[in-house]
């Protein structure tokens, strides 16, 4: 950041926060944003709501929910080609919300309901929700 951006927040953040030292408070709030950065459970919640927060990566976990399924199935399902399903295969097994197995010379994959609502629940409480 700027330093004459800096210098404008320093002045603004007393004015919408109590505060005596407006520099003081600059400073933790900069360590707050960087702390971020380190903190698993904040990554551990961006890589699931990064795996659900696309159109096709969401179809293919409602697909899934019905029952196992095949890559060729989810083609259609989707109508994407099997490299995009693959993708997004693979973003959603990074995110532990699917698994994947071969049986004979297909890739069926199953969605890990457990596994997707304890990470809804731990998103639940990460925010103080319950």
């Amino acid at each position: 950041m700027k330093q004459k951006r800096k210098s404008e927040i320093k002045g603004m953040l007393c004015s919408c926060e109590e505060c005596i030292d407006s520099g003081r408070l600059f400073e933790n709030l900069q360590k707050f944003g960087s702390d971020l950065k380190f903190n698993n459970s904040f990554n551990v919640i961006l890589n699931i709501l990064n795996a659900l927060g696309n159109k096709e990566r969401l179809s293919i976990l409602y697909a899934l929910k019905e029952k196992a399924r095949c890559v060729c199935e989810l083609e259609v399902i989707l109508d994407k080609s099997q490299p995009s399903i693959s993708h997004h295969l693979r973003e959603l097994e990074k995110a532990d919300l699917i698994r994947g197995w071969k049986k004979g010379k297909f890739t069926y994959y199953a969605l890990l309901s457990n596994e997707l609502k304890n990470n809804l629940d731990r998103i639940y409480t990460e925010f103080n929700l319950k």
